[in-house]
């Protein structure tokens, strides 16, 4: 299977070398080349645009950062694609956008797979992510071996759309989390405990999460890289709060963490790494979180 893979950010330069090592052919382009030299280096083809790797390839794979860039990338690759050839959407999309862009596909008989991921770029790296799939059963089985070479976890969520819903739910809960360990460190720091101690009590205990073992790290080293921007959260959380309108839930504490990521936005800016909503927290009380022995990026 020769797949194409467009979009070599943080998460898609990670993905696209798993499914190298898995063994696929895979061909490759993105706005800078510089983020294809590894990838190449490993034996990558690349393309100078996003047609070029349509036309060559058996399915497209995309990952890209919102979803007018999906629709431009899209609108591009559908003439050029092979008949028979699938689309696999990885970007976090409202399921109205995976929605539409799959009829859109379909118009030019092209059949799309939504595939949000979710787990941390780390975790990508290592081919150990958590890959959540909607679309119908035969096309996830016809490319579970690329799913199980990029992650280890693999779900098929149910039709087109499932899988839109749950991965805005895991951001969500990941933002409210990592909201709720700035402010239990915070505690643990004015009440005079040594926080790399507090850390790993709170790791060994039933207020632990993923959040805390991984961005609660970062935030104790004091590089927040956890390679995840302002803008993309407050992306997320949006398409959280349009949900719990449709669906008629009451989203309090989603609600009062966007307002959070809106202040750390304005302070830091849209690029800032998201674990800096903490740093918000740090400057306003103008007590810092460090402790010694805690890395500055996942590996």
């Amino acid at each position: 299977m020769h797949y194409g893979y467009i979009g070599l950010g943080n998460l898609g330069a990670n993905c696209a070398a798993c499914l190298l090592k898995g063994g696929f052919a895979v061909t490759v382009t993105d706005l800078d080349k510089g983020n294809a030299g590894a990838l190449l280096d490993a034996g990558a083809i690349w393309a100078d645009t996003p047609a070029e790797v349509a036309a060559s390839v058996d399915h497209v794979i995309t990952c890209l950062p919102s979803p007018a860039v999906t629709r431009t990338v899209l609108l591009e690759i559908l003439p050029a694609m092979q008949a028979g050839a699938n689309w696999i959407e990885m970007s976090t999309l409202s399921r109205d956008d995976v929605l539409a862009m799959a009829a859109l596909a379909a118009s030019h008989e092209v059949r799309m797979m939504e595939l949000p991921v979710t787990g941390g770029v780390h975790l990508a790296a290592q081919g150990k992510i958590t890959m959540l799939a909607g679309g119908d059963q035969d096309l996830f089985d016809l490319h579970l071996p690329a799913l199980e070479a990029m992650g280890d976890q693999v779900f098929h969520i149910g039709p087109l759309g499932s899988a839109a819903i749950i991965k805005v739910i895991t951001n969500m809960l990941a933002f409210i989390h990592l909201k709720a360990c700035g402010e239990a460190l915070m505690l643990a720091k004015r009440g005079g405990l040594d926080l790399g101690q507090a850390w790993h009590a709170i790791k060994a205990s039933s207020g632990n999460s993923f959040v805390h073992e991984t961005e609660g790290a970062l935030v104790l080293n004091g590089s927040y890289d956890i390679g995840f921007n302002m803008d993309l959260v407050l992306k997320d959380l949006g398409f959280a709060m349009d949900f719990g309108r449709e669906f008629e839930v009451p989203l309090d504490l989603a609600g009062a963490t966007r307002q959070s990521y809106i202040a750390a936005r304005a302070a830091y800016g849209a690029e800032a790494q998201s674990p800096m909503v903490v740093k918000l927290l740090e400057d306003m009380l103008g007590t810092d979180l460090r402790a010694d022995g805690f890395p500055a990026k996942l590996r």
